[in-house]
């Protein structure tokens, strides 16, 4: 029974593996700006492909943020040559 415990990874340490803490805050902040962007400035003739969306805003903001927050990632060296 205490190896199976050992052996579950919790939902928390599987998504901060795929998706570090940084990327996560970049993506929800990215998404907000998206929207504000929508929002605030946007496309008044509507015939603009990105900014008269509200969700190709947010999506475009999220990717965005995702971008920026992952450049704070810490990453990993394996200590091999680059070739």
């Amino acid at each position: 029974m205490i190896e199976q415990q050992e052996n579950k990874i919790s939902l928390k340490d599987r998504l901060f593996k795929i998706l570090p803490l940084p990327a996560l805050i970049g993506i929800i902040l990215g998404a907000i700006g998206g929207y504000f962007y929508y929002t605030e400035i946007g496309c008044a003739s509507g015939s603009c492909g990105i900014t008269s969306n509200p969700y190709l805003s947010v999506l475009w903001g999220a990717a965005i943020g995702y971008l920026f927050g992952d450049m704070f990632r810490k990453k990993k060296r394996d200590g091999g040559v680059v070739e």
